[in-house]
């Protein structure tokens, strides 16, 4: 049996485009509804891509149907390959993936699907190990079709066409003409756990179970706290360890590509650890796909919360009309330029309701998938995410301070950093685009950027 050296995952999924994504959805769901639900569950599937990746480094490349490579790679990021599926039926365009992916060097091809949001990293892994021992790999969905197939280059040779052109798509039967076809071509195959996909108005049960598992106490809010990290190994120990005192969270660690130990370390402490492209915004979003909370909160790093916050957090929540929040600003620093960025970032905040990402955001997930998740943009993703939140809610300021680390203000000097984020702040409100933005002001490294 063929065990092929270089594997290759492919994911299928379509651009979000209201009225042409989820069209059987519309009825419920309006075409904007249509659309964010698409969003939301190909983020979901490519969190737990990343989760595979990370375990098991193989290249993911995105098959799409509308959009193109530009708003692709600017909706789900850069780090990934992407092609357009091209034009047939499903048939059609999964045999023209897998004949690309054998024809530039892979021995091994799965594609997955993106309704499917009961898939995990372990499904994939186990697809990849049951070729080593079979021709093909199927996973059945529980509509009669398949949200998995996987195959090595021999056995495309041996079963191309047949496998793709003798099959009445978008009926139940699919899976079962395909396992004919197999047989008679004397192929062994091997069939993964059923799963449920989301393509129609009663399959929505379906995806809310799988962010809200049974095993919960029904009625009970949940909390998940979304942690962006990049090269956070000296602060993400003392971040953990301080929220594990708190047993009823969630703690779900997405990284951008650190270069130190920062994901040996979450995972060693029990975080839930996603990888993506080193995007705050695409990391928060993955984070929240990924995680199961009804509430969600987003936590720099080198940020401390206080003690009691996810009972102060819910609190809060549960006050009518608090859909949204965040805590008053601490800095860790006994500098007198800090404690007076401390008064005026407060004062900010209650005044204006416009607390930044240092604050510890909170949000119900609801209003945060009805609003579209932080906007995918380089920088000032936080201040754009409360814009939205204000005109949906009121926002929520509790008295409680979080500590934040004073690096990014000692790096660069206290009064410098300030009047850098307020020139930003007034850029961004005059329409000079992000992009240009973040090439003034390097969040990570606190100076000018070229």
């Amino acid at each position: 049996m063929p065990q092929g050296s270089r594997k290759r995952l492919i994911l299928f999924t379509r651009y979000p485009e209201p009225g042409s994504t989820k069209t059987r959805m519309i009825p419920q769901l309006g075409t904007a509804g249509a659309a964010q639900l698409q969003r939301q569950m190909t983020r979901h599937i490519v969190s737990r891509v990343t989760a595979f990746t990370a375990l098991h480094p193989t290249p993911l490349e995105i098959r799409f149907d509308g959009g193109n490579k530009n708003l692709m790679a600017a909706w789900l990021g850069a780090a990934f390959d992407y092609s357009p599926q091209g034009k047939g039926d499903i048939g059609l365009r999964m045999g023209r993936a897998f004949e690309d992916g054998f024809g530039v060097g892979y021995d091994t091809v799965v594609i997955i699907g993106s309704d499917i949001p009961d898939i995990t990293a372990d499904i994939i892994h186990k697809a990849f190990e049951g070729l080593k021992k079979q021709d093909l790999v199927f996973g059945p969905a529980g509509d009669g079709g398949y949200y998995l197939i996987g195959m090595h280059k021999s056995t495309f040779i041996q079963a191309n066409p047949r496998l793709f052109n003798e099959i009445r798509w978008g009926t139940d039967g699919v899976l079962s003409q395909t396992l004919a076809v197999a047989e008679e071509l004397r192929l062994s195959y091997l069939l993964l756990d059923t799963l449920n996909d989301v393509d129609r108005p009663e399959d929505l049960a379906v995806w809310q179970r799988a962010l809200k598992p049974t095993s919960e106490p029904l009625g009970k809010m949940r909390l998940s706290i979304i942690i962006p990290t990049l090269n956070e190994a000296e602060r993400i120990e003392e971040t953990i360890t301080h929220l594990q005192k708190s047993k009823a969270v969630e703690i779900v660690v997405v990284d951008g590509g650190s270069r130190d130990n920062t994901l040996e370390l979450a995972r060693s402490l029990g975080a839930r650890v996603l990888v993506t492209n080193a995007s705050k915004a695409v990391q928060m979003n993955a984070g929240a796909a990924e995680s199961v909370g009804d509430v969600l909160l987003f936590l720099h790093a080198d940020t401390r919360l206080p003690d009691n916050f996810d009972a102060k957090v819910m609190a809060a929540v549960d006050q009518n009309g608090f859909c949204a929040g965040a805590f008053s600003l601490g800095i860790d620093s006994d500098a007198k330029g800090l404690q007076f960025i401390e008064r005026v970032a407060n004062w900010r905040s209650r005044i204006f309701q416009m607390p930044y990402g240092d604050q510890a955001l909170f949000v119900c997930r609801d209003l945060f998938n009805e609003i579209g998740g932080f906007p995918d943009i380089p920088i000032m993703e936080d201040f754009e995410l409360i814009r939205r939140l204000r005109r949906k809610r009121k926002i929520s300021i509790l008295p409680d301070c979080v500590r934040t680390s004073p690096r990014r203000y000692l790096n660069f000097g206290i009064l410098k950093t300030w009047f850098l984020n307020q020139i930003i702040i007034a850029a961004y409100y005059l329409g000079i685009p992000p992009e240009r933005l973040a090439r003034w002001y390097r969040r990570d490294k606190g100076n000018f950027g070229n």
